[in-house]
């Protein structure tokens, strides 16, 4: 089975030092010049807010269940996207599809070497690392092709998919299903390239995370935090 997930996650946990930008041409480092002489716009993602949503299929059947969001930050001026990251929680990782002690032993499973090594790796990281904009793309479906670094159990591979991106009042708002091939991260447990004679017992080396952010403008942000800090201190 698998995640995910979400390390896409490797650039930081909060930001992007270095990004690759969309342009008509090859993708391109933008330098802090260009960064300071655009538009830039800082969205931080709200994990209370964000969700990742892990699929694994196997033979018989499939398990679904969630991670949390640490962290994350969505990079954005007027000509569109130009950067993100996040960053996993990988010690939340949950299974949504069995009860009781099936449920604790399958979530325990995921986090063992098996899987996703969690006590060694506790995050999983996205960064992006090039985009390109998908010409005339219909309002709420995917109007980017996103290429990025995918890094769990500090394994790190590069990961390409469709996916909406939008602002709308100070917020913006992320929307992708990725893919990736589990084994290219060293999570091989019962995967058919791998292991013979496994009939029905064989796991799908493909995981999905589905993948849905919301980032609010780090100005907006912050204000917000400082006013309910205010509003806390006067209930005291």
């Amino acid at each position: 089975m698998k995640k995910v997930v979400l390390s896409a996650l490797v650039a930081a946990a909060v930001g992007v030092s270095a990004f690759k930008a969309a342009s008509s041409g090859p993708a391109h480092a933008a330098s802090a010049a260009e960064v300071r002489a655009s538009d830039m716009k800082r969205y931080k993602v709200v994990p209370e807010e964000s969700k990742v949503t892990w699929v694994g299929r196997k033979v018989t059947g499939e398990h679904n269940g969630n991670i949390k969001l640490a962290s994350g930050v969505i990079l954005h001026e007027k000509a569109g996207l130009r950067g993100g990251t996040f960053v996993m929680d990988m010690t939340s990782i949950t299974c949504n599809d069995l009860q009781g002690n099936s449920n604790k032993k399958l979530v325990d499973h995921l986090k063992a070497d098996d899987f996703f090594s969690v006590a060694s790796h506790p995050t999983a990281s996205f960064a992006i690392t090039n985009l390109a904009p998908r010409q005339n793309a219909k309002a709420g479906t995917a109007n980017y092709i996103v290429t990025g670094n995918l890094t769990i159990k500090g394994i790190s591979n590069e990961v390409t998919f469709p996916a909406y991106v939008g602002v709308k009042k100070d917020v913006a708002t992320a929307k992708a299903t990725l893919k990736f091939d589990r084994t290219k991260w060293d999570i091989k447990y019962r995967s058919g390239n791998f292991f013979e004679n496994l009939g029905d017992k064989a796991i799908q080396d493909d995981v999905e995370l589905q993948i849905e952010l919301v980032a609010k403008l780090e100005e907006v942000a912050k204000a917000k935090k400082t006013k309910d800090t205010k509003d806390k201190t006067a209930r005291l």
